[in-house]
């Protein structure tokens, strides 16, 4: 038995078995990445896709995405491939490829305006061993990278990807630890720390999905855009907040889409903090 360090789950795991994410297992004694190269989706998108909205606006970058998240979202819209049972499929049909033969993808996509290389879809940090090793590849042909994560990792593996990863948006799922326990299985104190962390070394852009009864109120929208202004201020950099409205889907169809007109409300009262905040999905 091994125990995993990515999370705060600190899943303890036997030989050949897997952590609650479904991508990590233990191999001799080891703890891995079992989803390391197995890729599921290969698009080029826009980057304002992402969301990025204030990084390379108007240009293109080749998004992967592989299996498996440590978390539990009802709402996930990339659920087949992250915490449904049709997710385990992947592990054994997805596509083997190679930090090198992704960088040359992304270097013959260049001339369609790609930039360079996101890491999306799924959690790409319960595998960020394999970011890790095309990130840094890609930068020595001068190819932009970024990830899209919920931020639920250790420092520790901040700490390897930061010298290499260009740009992230991080979902901040919403400012209480009730919502972060109950609906998504999550830790905010620790995704609050990785932002923190992660503004200090690359753009940062954050993503918060509005779900009518859970995270929609007033106040809360207030203190977490009032906790992005106060980073920028430490960091000394802008940090653009994308307020997106809900669709029900997945597990979670007990309720209707968020109101549009409570998602410009919420995106008004952010903007009394905030310079860039975006609406999304309306």
């Amino acid at each position: 038995m091994a125990n995993c360090h990515v999370c705060f789950r600190h899943c303890e795991i036997n030989e050949g078995e897997f952590g609650f994410c479904g991508a990590r297992t233990v191999r001799d004694g080891k703890v891995v990445a079992y989803n390391y190269g197995k890729l599921s989706s290969l698009a080029l998108d826009p980057i304002e896709k992402k969301p990025l909205n204030n990084f390379f606006p108007g240009s293109y970058i080749l998004s992967v995405g592989s299996f498996g998240c440590n978390l539990r979202c009802p709402f996930c819209q990339n659920n087949e491939i992250s915490w449904s049972e049709d997710s385990r499929k992947y592990a054994k049909d997805a596509e083997i490829i190679t930090p090198k033969e992704l960088v040359e993808i992304a270097l013959e996509t260049r001339a369609k305006g790609n930039i360079g290389i996101a890491f999306t879809y799924n959690e790409p940090l319960v595998g960020y061993e394999f970011v890790l090793d095309t990130a840094k590849l890609a930068k020595e042909y001068d190819l932009k990278t970024v990830m899209v994560t919920a931020g639920t990792a250790e420092l520790s593996v901040l700490d390897e990807l930061a010298p290499y990863i260009d740009a992230m948006n991080i979902d901040l799922k919403g400012f209480t630890d009730d919502y972060y326990k109950r609906v998504i299985g999550g830790n905010r104190k620790q995704t609050m720390t990785f932002i923190e962390e992660a503004a200090k070394n690359c753009h940062v852009e954050l993503t918060t999905l509005i779900i009518p009864g859970e995270n929609d109120s007033e106040e809360e929208i207030r203190e977490l855009s009032k906790w992005v202004r106060d980073l920028e201020n430490i960091t000394g950099k802008k940090i653009p907040l994308h307020i997106s409205r809900f669709f029900p889907r997945f597990k979670m169809t007990d309720r209707d889409a968020t109101d549009v007109q409570k998602v410009y409300r919420l995106a008004e009262l952010a903007r009394e903090n905030l310079e860039f905040v975006y609406t999304g999905n309306c």
